[in-house]
């Protein structure tokens, strides 16, 4: 798996933190918990394998810096991408109450990535069930996020698909404050934004001429740049809601 050395980041700034407080007020001392959770933060190469489907796995993957993929191989050999998982972002969740991995996860970039015992997790509903109650909150916004995914496959134009899964993107990182107010930069390639919306490489690259050739969209290397984010949500229907969950706090003051 490589070494064994975490980047240097306080517990406040860690992205599943970061991401977390957005939705559940954290306390100092579930701060530090949280640090101390995801310390053990290992390097997985580029394509390296973290979870392969049809093995049994009983450990959660929180993702510190890097991308990876969560994916089935159909038996004729073509790829579906389930989701891009960012830093922030838990891999393993399906895999640890079902026999058997569903899916399967590997890495795109070089990453840092926090193996934590699934026991491990469950045990803060003794020792800290405020804090507990809080991770498994923010499991929540993945449920949205796949709904979001079978509307696009099953009812968006291939333009919509595209446009609507780059703000998407954006808007993940913007939440762990790794993209500005209108660019990011990810290793997106028309294969796999093909794998993710159900599009033929040919397709994803007719849809990209056509975005950039209306101004709305620029791509360089690895930087992707949405030119004008309200015009593109507009024409693509975009909401950012299943993006942001109501917060914990919110719900418990709703009245009865």
């Amino acid at each position: 798996m490589g070494s064994v050395v975490p980047p240097g980041r306080s517990g406040a700034t860690v992205p599943f933190t970061q991401k977390l407080s957005q939705c559940v007020p954290l306390a100092a001392n579930e701060i530090l918990l949280l640090r101390d959770l995801q310390s053990g933060s290992r390097l997985f190469r580029r394509g390296q394998e973290i979870i392969i489907e049809g093995k049994t796995y009983r450990t959660l993957f929180i993702v510190i810096e890097g991308v990876a993929i969560r994916y089935r191989i159909l038996r004729d050999g073509r790829r579906h991408v389930l989701s891009v998982l960012l830093p922030g972002d838990i891999a393993g969740i399906t895999a640890c109450f079902f026999e058997s991995s569903l899916y399967s996860v590997k890495t795109i970039t070089d990453s840092w990535i926090s193996p934590v015992p699934l026991a491990r997790v469950m045990n803060l509903f003794h020792t800290h069930p405020q804090l507990a109650a809080k991770i498994f909150w923010s499991f929540s916004c993945e449920t949205a996020i796949y709904a979001e995914h079978l509307i696009a496959v099953g009812r968006r134009t291939a333009l919509e698909r595209v446009a609507h899964f780059l703000l998407e993107l954006l808007t993940r990182l913007q939440a762990v404050r790794l993209a500005d107010e209108r660019s990011f930069c990810l290793p997106l390639t028309q294969e796999l934004i093909a794998d993710v919306l159900g599009l033929s490489i040919p397709y994803v690259n007719q849809v990209l001429r056509q975005l950039r050739g209306d101004g709305l969209v620029r791509i360089k290397d690895k930087v992707i740049v949405i030119n004008d984010v309200e015009a593109l949500s507009a024409l693509v229907d975009f909401e950012r809601n299943y993006l942001k969950p109501l917060s914990i706090v919110d719900l418990l003051n709703e009245p009865a």
